[in-house]
C-alpha cells in the first residue's frame, strides 16, 4: 500500500509554505518591475534635460550660455552616451572596428566638437529609445516561446521507501513511481498508473481542451494534472523526455539563421566601413573642389551622413521579424527548427503526405455493421466473445463497440492461419475472419463484400452466415479542412503516399480531393517517389508524415513536417517543422506564418534602404540636418520594429 507524501506536517505548515511561495513570487515580480523601470531611467533623464535645454535655447535664456550650456548638454549626454561609447570601445578591443556603436560615437562626439550639442544628445537619446523599443519587442516576441520554456518542471515526487520525496526531475531514473498532485506539472514522460487522469497540454501542443488519459496510456512531461492525485511510472529520463527535446529545439531555433539574416549581417560588415570612409571623404575632398571650403560645414554633413547610414534598422528588425515568426508559430503549436525553415516553407509548391497518422487517426474503428439472419444486438456478443481472445488492432476496434452489450464467453478458440478465429460461444460453433475462412467451411458469402476496400470481418454461427463488420481507419476531424486550407495557401499539387493497400489509399484520396495517390509503398518506395518529384524543375516538396517509418523521406524532402511530434523522438530529430497538435490543418498555418514573416522582413529591408538613401543624398547635399538623420536612423528602426511586432497580433485562419 502506497503512503501519502510527506509534504507538510500540518495544515498550518502547508498554508505557511503556500504563503511563502506567493510572497516569493510577489517579490520576484516586484524585483522584475523595478529592474524594468531602471532600464528606462537613463533615457528619461536625458530626454527631460534635452527638452529643457531646447526650450531654454528657444527662449534665449540669458544664463543658458557658455560653459553652463555645454555642461548641461554634456550631463544630458552621459546617461545615454556612456553605454554606447563603452560598447564601441569593447568592440574595438575585440577587433570589430566598424560597428553601429562606433558610428554613433563618432557622430555625436563630432556634433559636440562643432557646437551642435542638442543634435549630439538627441542622436543618443533616440538611439537609446530605439534600443528600449527593441528590447520590449524582443521580450514580447519571446513571450510565446517563454511560455513553452516555463513548462519545464522543477520537482518530482518520487517514491522511495514507501514515501514520496521531492527531487529534481533530472535525477529520476526510468521505472520509478512519481506522484503528481492537482495543478502540478508532470515532471517526466511515463505511463499512467492511476485509473484515469485529466491533463492540460496547452503549453506543449497549443490545444486548450483537456486530454483524458486512461490507465496504461502515455503522459508527457510539462502537462498539468487537472483532477485528483495521480501516479505515473517513468519511461524516460528527463534529458530524453519530449519536453526536454522540444525546449532544446526551441532555444536553438534562433541560432539557425535564414539566408536573408546571414546576408544582412555580412552586408553590414562591408557596408559600415564603406560609409565611414565615405564620411571621411565627404569631410576632406570638397577642399579640393569647392572654392569657399568651410571645414565645420562639411564635417557636419559627414556626421549627418554617418548617423543616417547606421544599419540599426536592418540589424535589429530582420532578426526580430524572424524571431517573431518563430514565436507566433509556437503559439499555434508549430515548431520550426530555425529561421531558415520559415523561409524555405514559403517556396513549397508541392505537398506530399502520408495517410495513416497524418490525415487519419491511425486507430481502427467500426465503420459499418451488416447482418443477415439475426439482429445486430444478437450477432455482436458472439463476435466480441471470439475477438476477446485476439490482440489484433481490429479486435480492439470491435471490442470498443458498446459497453452495454450482453457479455458472452468463448471457449476452445483457435487461430486459422491467415484466415481468422474459430471457437465455441454459448454452445454454438462460431467462425470469425475473412471470406476465405467461411468459404473453406462451404458457407456462402455475399458478393457485394468483394467491392469493399476496407477490412471486413465476417461471422458465421453454426455454419450459417450471420453478417459482417467493416473496420476502417478514421479520418482526423480536420482532414477535409486541411486539404482545403492547403489549396487556399496556393499549393498547386497535393499527393498522398501510403504503406496501406492501394485500394484504401485511393479511396481516402478521392474522399479528401487529393490530386494523386499511391498505396502499398515501403519507406524506400516513398523516398524514391519524392526524389523523382524533386528532380522536376521548380518543384519544392514538403513531406508530411508521422516521423517514424517516414524518417528517410522527412530528411530528403525540401521541408520535412512531422505530425504528433510530442510523442515521436524520430520526428523531433528528423523533421524541420513539427506540428505538436497532430492537426494536418496546421500545415497551411505554417506556410502562412512563413509567408507573413518573409513579407515583413522584406518590407523592413525596403523601408530602411529607401529612406536612408533619400536622406543620405539630402545630407550630403546639405539639405538635411541632424534631426532628419535621427529620423532616418532611429525613426526607421522604430518603424521596422513596430512592423515586426505585427506578427504577434496576426491570426492565420
Amino acid at each position: 500500500m502506497k503512503s501519502t507524501p510527506k509534504t507538510c506536517k500540518s495544515q498550518a505548515a502547508c498554508c505557511a509554505t503556500d504563503e511563502h511561495d506567493h510572497n516569493q513570487d510577489d517579490g520576484q515580480n516586484q524585483q522584475t518591475s523595478a529592474l524594468d523601470f531602471k532600464t528606462y531611467v537613463p533615457a528619461i533623464f536625458s530626454f527631460i534635460l534635452l527638452v529643457i535645454g531646447i526650450l531654454l535655447d528657444y527662449f534665449e535664456a540669458s544664463f543658458f550660455t557658455g560653459w553652463i550650456r555645454i555642461v548641461w548638454y554634456f550631463i544630458a549626454y552621459l546617461p545615454v552616451g556612456l553605454p554606447v561609447l563603452k560598447q564601441g570601445w569593447i568592440s574595438i578591443q575585440h577587433g570589430d572596428f566598424f560597428t553601429e556603436f562606433l558610428l554613433m560615437s563618432i557622430a555625436t562626439m563630432g556634433a559636440f566638437a562643432i557646437g551642435e550639442y542638442p543634435e549630439g544628445v538627441a542622436v543618443m537619446v533616440f538611439y537609446a529609445v530605439g534600443e528600449l523599443f527593441q528590447g520590449a519587442a524582443v521580450k514580447k516576441a519571446k513571450g510565446n516561446i517563454k511560455a513553452l520554456l516555463d513548462v519545464r518542471p522543477n520537482e518530482a515526487l518520487v517514491q522511495r521507501n514507501n514515501d514520496f520525496v521531492s527531487v529534481p526531475p533530472d535525477t529520476v531514473q526510468v521505472g520509478k513511481t512519481v506522484q503528481v498532485r492537482v495543478g502540478e506539472k508532470i515532471p517526466l514522460d511515463g505511463v499512467l498508473l492511476s485509473e484515469k487522469a485529466s491533463v492540460n497540454t496547452a503549453a506543449l501542443t497549443g490545444e486548450s481542451k483537456p486530454s483524458s488519459i486512461k490507465k496504461g496510456e502515455e503522459v508527457y512531461a510539462g502537462s498539468i494534472n487537472l483532477e485528483g492525485v495521480i501516479e505515473i511510472e517513468t519511461t524516460k529520463e528527463f534529458k530524453d523526455s519530449s519536453i526536454a527535446r522540444i525546449l532544446d529545439l526551441v532555444q536553438n531555433a534562433t541560432a539557425r539563421k535564414s539566408k536573408t539574416e546571414l546576408f544582412i549581417r555580412k552586408f553590414a560588415r562591408v557596408y559600415t566601413p564603406i560609409v565611414v570612409f565615405l564620411a571621411i571623404g565627404l569631410t576632406l575632398l570638397p577642399y579640393f573642389f569647392v572654392s569657399e571650403y568651410i571645414f565645420e560645414v562639411w564635417l557636419y554633413r559627414a556626421l549627418i551622413f554617418l548617423v543616417i547610414s547606421c544599419p540599426c534598422a536592418l540589424v535589429i528588425s530582420i532578426p526580430l521579424g524572424y524571431f517573431g515568426g518563430l514565436g507566433a508559430a509556437s503559439r499555434h503549436g508549430i515548431l520550426f527548427k530555425g529561421a531558415s525553415f520559415l523561409d524555405a516553407v514559403t517556396k513549397v509548391n508541392t505537398v506530399v503526405m502520408d495517410k495513416t497518422g497524418t490525415v487519419t487517426k491511425g486507430v481502427f474503428k467500426i465503420k459499418e455493421i451488416q447482418t443477415s439472419t439475426i439482429s445486430e444486438e444478437e450477432m455482436m456478443p458472439y463476435l466480441m466473445a471470439i475477438e476477446e481472445q485476439s490482440t489484433h488492432p481490429i479486435a480492439k476496434a470491435i471490442l470498443a463497440y458498446n459497453d452495454n452489450t450482453t457479455k458472452l464467453q468463448a471457449t476452445n478458440v483457435s487461430e486459422v492461419a491467415g484466415k481468422g478465429l474459430k471457437g465455441m460461444v454459448n454452445g454454438k460453433e462460431v467462425l470469425v475472419g475473412n471470406a476465405s475462412l467461411l468459404q473453406s467451411h462451404n458457407i456462402e458469402v455475399p458478393s457485394k463484400t468483394e467491392t469493399i476496400v476496407e477490412s471486413v470481418v465476417m461471422i458465421a454461427i453454426e455454419n450459417i452466415f450471420a453478417g459482417y463488420v467493416v473496420i476502417a481507419d478514421e479520418l482526423k476531424d480536420d482532414a477535409f479542412e486541411a486539404i482545403q486550407k492547403i489549396r487556399k495557401a496556393g499549393i498547386s499539387k497535393i499527393i498522398m503516399l501510403s504503406g496501406d493497400k492501394d485500394s484504401i489509399t485511393q479511396q481516402v484520396a478521392t474522399e479528401l480531393g487529393i490530386d494523386w495517390a499511391k498505396g502499398g509503398l515501403l519507406p524506400e518506395d516513398k523516398l524514391n517517389e519524392v526524389e523523382q518529384l524533386k528532380q522536376k524543375p521548380g518543384t519544392k516538396v514538403a513531406f508530411i508524415g508521422d516521423g517514424i517509418n517516414d524518417a528517410p523521406v522527412l530528411a530528403t524532402s525540401d521541408i520535412g513536417v512531422a505530425m504528433g511530434g510530442l510523442g515521436s523522438d524520430v520526428a523531433i530529430e528528423t523533421a524541420d517543422v513539427i506540428i505538436q497538435t497532430d492537426q494536418p490543418s496546421k500545415i497551411a498555418t505554417a506556410i502562412k506564418i512563413g509567408r507573413s514573416t518573409r513579407h515583413i522582413v522584406w518590407q523592413n529591408i525596403a523601408l530602411a534602404f529607401i529612406v536612408k538613401a533619400i536622406v543620405m543624398a539630402m545630407g550630403a547635399g546639405g539639405l538635411a540636418t541632424m534631426w532628419e538623420a535621427v529620423f532616418a536612423d532611429v525613426g526607421v528602426a522604430l518603424l521596422a520594429i513596430l512592423n515586426a511586432i505585427r506578427l504577434q497580433k496576426m491570426s492565420w485562419k
